[in-house]
């Protein structure tokens, strides 16, 4: 497969008896959004742990851009361009839209005023303005805490947070999940913004319109592997409305 950007090959994982991975591959393209599929129990999320260093896989390699990597943990993988949003967005709540942009990643201001901790927070604004305008996510007060936003627009955040950092891959779990239609219109758009900036994405979804709309491949597991591989254009017809595993 040409302008592979992340591969895995074979990967196993096991919790004592049960074998959730059972010799799983995946890959995604510079610029693609892959969707994967399936039921509860295939394997997808334990197989976007592995491949962002949340676990580590039991056998099996992974490569990124054609050299074999090892994901120790989420820094590392983050180290590589390697971000990823869960269901949770894992987000400050308390905190403003800037602030969580650059949680853990903190600017300080330069000289003294920097070696003694404080923070610049003039210039993280302006940049997570930027940021979020060039991915078409529109906060009316950057100065409100995250907490008081809506679903969609903390969800925007969450993913535009990723972006902003991620030069290679970023995974979406359920991105979609528990919003309503306008909502998840504006995340879906930015998953297309994203794309086109030469990001790669991974979109873990159970609701098949979203997937028809926004995937340019579909990976379908079952029992821990992949067993399909699909595009949407040629599936489309096969495929109901409505939130389905396949």
């Amino acid at each position: 497969m040409e302008d592979l950007r992340l591969e895995a090959i074979d990967l196993v994982k096991s919790y004592g008896h049960v074998q959730a991975l059972r010799g799983a591959d995946f890959s995604v393209r510079s610029g693609e959004v892959v969707a994967l599929v399936g039921d509860n129990g295939a394997g997808k999320s334990t197989l976007i742990k592995c491949l962002s260093g949340a676990i580590q896989p039991d056998s099996g390699r992974i490569l990124l851009e054609g050299r074999e990597v090892s994901l120790s943990s989420p820094v590392a993988a983050q180290q590589l361009g390697i971000e990823t949003v869960y269901q949770d967005l894992a987000i400050a709540l308390d905190l403003d839209p800037a602030a969580n942009l650059f949680l853990g990643r903190e600017l300080k201001r330069s000289g003294i005023l920097g070696r003694l901790g404080v923070l610049d927070k003039r210039t993280m604004k302006a940049q997570a303005e930027a940021s979020f305008g060039s991915l078409g996510v529109r906060l009316q007060d950057m100065n409100t805490p995250i907490g008081s936003l809506s679903g969609g627009q903390r969800q925007s955040v969450a993913v535009a947070r990723s972006i902003a950092w991620a030069s290679k891959v970023v995974f979406l779990d359920e991105p979609t999940a528990a919003l309503g239609v306008v909502q998840t219109r504006n995340v879906l758009d930015v998953i297309r913004k994203v794309r086109d900036k030469g990001v790669s994405v991974a979109l873990i979804s159970h609701n098949m319109p979203d997937v028809m709309s926004v995937a340019d491949r579909i990976e379908v597991f079952r029992l821990g592997a992949r067993v399909a591989q699909l595009r949407p254009d040629l599936a489309h017809g096969s495929v109901s409305g409505g939130p389905v595993g396949l």
